[in-house]
């Protein structure tokens, strides 16, 4: 196996007379991390469980959070059949922020999302919030009474998770909740344990070991079922709020592939959800389900780009 770089990109390429393969994955990012995580597992099973009848080659681009493989796809492989590409709930959020410069999400076509790290909302274990809807009465009577810590800056996605809770819940203007961002969601799980703020957004990854140890109590996952293995916690659902808010792993397809590629795409995507190998990765590396493939997850992320956005105008994270 050899490594060639060229620039920004590195692909990895095997060599010999029988090297053709059945696709291209691009991870917008070096080795290592979610998208490049994505690309190689996922096409990785397809190849193992006979989705593809021979392995996918895997692109890293990294560049711009994402936002150069988002503009090499939509200005120079419109419409390559043979191309998939790696994403995630920042994809998005960034797309809603105008991050990509001008680039908008109804550029691309989006096959499906197959596994997520799971949104979370945590308090610390002496609090005197023993359910979501009491931290939500307590912004309500005072919403500059309770402050929120979490791993992104202010505009990011541990940001806006409690912000589309609340204003579900009818907290007319999320402005005035207090927000701090810290360096990480171990920093973050560090002040609100601490009692420097009332509550911790972020994804279950992060707290884990502090649910094991009893230092946190989790109020609300933002999933549409509870979580294997943590089958305590309620989900915000479950408590009247309709937020679903993950760090999903899925796929987006240049736009001009015919409507019959996105099907082929989103059914192997399906195999792949579908498949022991899959739940395999996904305990190993702590996703919990979540799968929206097709026409479902296309509405599902028209939806949260339109949520992201509106909310981050009214934060003033874009104008």
């Amino acid at each position: 196996m050899k490594l060639i770089l060229r620039g920004t990109v590195a692909a990895t390429v095997l060599f010999g007379a029988s090297a053709v393969w059945a696709a291209e994955c691009i991870a917008p990012a070096n080795p290592g991390g979610g998208w490049d995580f994505t690309c190689r597992q996922i096409g990785k099973i397809m190849y193992d469980i006979g989705a593809v009848d021979k392995p996918v080659q895997v692109t890293n681009m990294a560049g711009a959070g994402g936002g150069l493989a988002f503009n090499h796809v939509v200005a120079e492989r419109g419409e390559d059949e043979e191309l998939f590409v790696a994403a995630s709930s920042a994809t998005t959020t960034r797309l809603a922020q105008n991050a990509y410069a001008g680039m908008k999400a109804d550029q691309v076509r989006w096959v499906g999302a197959i596994g997520a790290d799971p949104g979370v909302i945590v308090v610390g274990k002496d609090s005197e919030f023993q359910s979501l809807t009491d931290l939500l009465d307590a912004v309500k009577a005072d919403p500059k009474s309770v402050a929120f810590a979490g791993g992104s800056a202010v505009g990011g996605f541990d940001h806006l998770k409690p912000l589309m809770v609340l204003q579900r819940a009818g907290v007319d203007d999320v402005t005035k909740v207090k927000y701090i961002g810290t360096d990480g969601g171990a920093d973050a799980i560090t002040q609100t344990v601490g009692g420097f703020t009332q509550a911790m957004s972020g994804d279950m990854s992060e707290v884990v070991g502090f649910i094991k140890s009893g230092d946190v109590r989790v109020l609300a996952v933002l999933t549409e079922e509870r979580v294997p293995g943590f089958d305590d916690i309620p989900t915000a659902m479950e408590q009247g709020i309709d937020v679903v808010a993950v760090n999903w792993r899925g796929l987006y397809v240049p736009k001009g592939v015919s409507d019959e590629t996105f099907d082929m795409w989103a059914e192997r995507l399906a195999k792949v959800a579908e498949s022991d190998e899959w739940a395999a990765a996904m305990e190993a590396n702590g996703l919990a389900p979540f799968t929206k493939v097709g026409s479902d997850f296309q509405g599902y992320v028209d939806g949260v780009v339109a949520d992201v956005e509106a909310l981050s105008r009214e934060l003033g994270v874009i104008q």
